[in-house]
């Protein structure tokens, strides 16, 4: 495996994800780590990640400096190069010119890190401090233009050092650089499969659980659903799965969770209707957040008063995913691993006593995806697009009603359905529907109508972090716009949101 010291830098997910596509497996870790912590983990290598700060910047992050005394190999991205350097006695300073952008790499050694590539290529950069002296032992390895060193090198001990990002696309090679490092430096082994892991976690879930009861709030999304398939394969009926139908599910979502579940899968499933409750408590209420806030302690009541009923639980199961838990994390301090409230189950009071099981928390969303596919989890849920926990209540523009609700789920069921059918479906991050607090003036049969206006919206995007408006062919929206108005009752005009994130979000509330 792969040690990842997380120094703040924006690119730390992409660093991982880049280390887990070359099948070795590697983990986050706070720079707070100890080093009994990080000799227990026995890593092939670490990875210093870059970050904002400034070396000499007071609280800027620091990992404990007896790490270059365990016999690791260790590569320094940007800050995590320039802490190496300053922690084994060479000089950082302030650039004269910041460096952000493409750069022209002058490779000057082809040893080690830069083994099989080109004596000139192209690199990304960005950093404000650069270093003036090197360590002793170290020599510079590559330059550009306004870096000198740029690249960096103790051969003899296997210490490392980029200033550029080697994670990022726009670094030409560099994949080839971190595959050098993971196997000719550090002399990994591809053994990170999701057969592995699952071996794995089976083993850890069983040993974890022993002949207690575990519960797991079960959503129907991607995420809830793998995390239920693979506790119900490490330890079967143990596992009660409970489902809280809120009544702002999509068209026949409640009732494809029970079918898939409980007739298919066979899971231990407590089917909760709470349809009235949710309606009635939200009855008046526009403002967004309390539209949340009152639908997450809707979703603890009827849970909590579930899972009183079942003896012997002492887990509840989350399907917490890896980034959920780095994001969490305060930039430099704090706890290791503070778990964010998860929609999946509302966000369960610690009153409730359970010890956390979350069996993915060290899984990215691409790897659930594939873990789904192996335990045999049905394409359209694998792929299914992200669906927030409030459900449709924050895509109608007001306050929810049950009348409100039956026209944005017919809506959202004929856009999804023309989505699908034209091939788009996997290829955008979201495409949904939005109700609008507006009425229009319309013609229908002659006479004048005046009703509903709908919003439709589809973006694409990698992480959600960013997103752009999708160009969706005129004749698709043309088509979408004729069905929604012929065949839903209290709409007569459709429109279509062109705002990307920044400065808009996905979600409208």
């Amino acid at each position: 495996m792969i040690l990842i010291i997380d120094f703040g830098s924006q690119y730390n997910q992409l660093i991982a994800r880049r280390v887990r596509e070359h099948r070795v497996y590697c983990q986050i870790e706070p720079p707070w780590i100890t080093l009994d912590q990080i000799k227990a983990l026995t890593p092939e290598g670490i990875i210093l990640s870059g970050g904002p700060a400034s070396i000499y910047e007071e609280g800027s992050p620091r990992v404990d400096p007896g790490i270059f005394d365990l016999g690791i190999p260790i590569l320094g991205i940007c800050y995590g190069m320039q802490y190496m350097v300053h922690a084994l006695g060479g000089e950082v300073k302030k650039a004269k010119k910041r460096e952000y952008g493409f750069a022209e790499l002058q490779i000057k050694d082809a040893g080690g890190i830069f083994h099989g590539i080109e004596k000139k290529t192209k690199c990304w950069m960005s950093h404000g401090d650069t270093v003036q002296r090197l360590p002793r032992g170290f020599s510079i390895t590559g330059s550009t233009p306004s870096t000198k060193v740029a690249a960096t090198g103790n051969f003899a001990k296997k210490f490392y050092g980029l200033q550029f990002h080697p994670e990022v696309a726009h670094t030409v090679k560099g994949k080839r650089m971190l595959n050098n490092f993971l196997f000719r430096i550090c002399s990994c082994m591809q053994t990170w499969t999701i057969k592995s892991f699952v071996r794995e976690a089976v083993q850890e879930i069983r040993s974890l659980v022993g002949d207690k009861r575990v519960i797991l709030g079960l959503s129907g999304g991607v995420d809830s659903s793998v995390t239920a398939l693979l506790l119900h394969q490490a330890i079967g009926n143990q596992l009660t799965c409970i489902f809280v139908d809120n009544g702002l599910l999509r068209e026949g979502e409640a009732e494809q969770v029970k079918e898939l579940f409980k007739r298919h899968f066979k899971l231990n499933l407590r089917f909760i209707s709470a349809r009235r409750q949710f309606l009635k408590a939200l009855k008046g209420v526009m403002d967004p957040e309390k539209k949340r806030k009152i639908i997450g302690r809707t979703f603890i009541d009827a849970f909590e008063n579930e899972a009183h009923e079942l003896q012997g639980v002492e887990f509840l199961a989350q399907g917490t995913l890896y980034p959920d838990i780095i994001e969490s994390r305060s930039a430099f301090g704090g706890p290791s691993a503070v778990i964010k409230s998860h929609h999946n189950v509302g966000g369960l009071p610690r009153k409730m006593k359970l010890k956390l099981i979350e069996p993915m928390k060290h899984l990215f969303k691409d790897e659930v995806r594939i873990l789904g596919k192996a335990l045999g989890l049905p394409e359209d849920l694998i792929w299914r697009q992200p669906f927030p926990g409030p459900g449709l209540a924050i895509r109608i523009i007001s306050d929810v009603t049950q009348a409100r609700v039956s026209i944005l789920r017919k809506v959202d069921a004929i856009l999804l359905e023309e989505i699908r059918e034209n091939g788009l479906y996997k290829k955008l991050w979201q495409s949904f529907a939005v109700l609008l607090p507006l009425k229009s003036v319309g013609i229908m049969g002659d006479r004048r109508t005046y009703e509903h206006i709908v919003a439709i919206r589809a973006v694409t995007s990698t992480d959600a972090m960013t997103a752009d408006w999708a160009k969706l062919p005129h004749s698709l929206l043309g088509r979408i716009s004729n069905r929604i108005i012929n065949e839903v009752r209290g709409v007569n005009r459709v429109v279509y949101d062109i705002s990307s994130k920044p400065p808009s979000t996905i979600e409208w509330e």
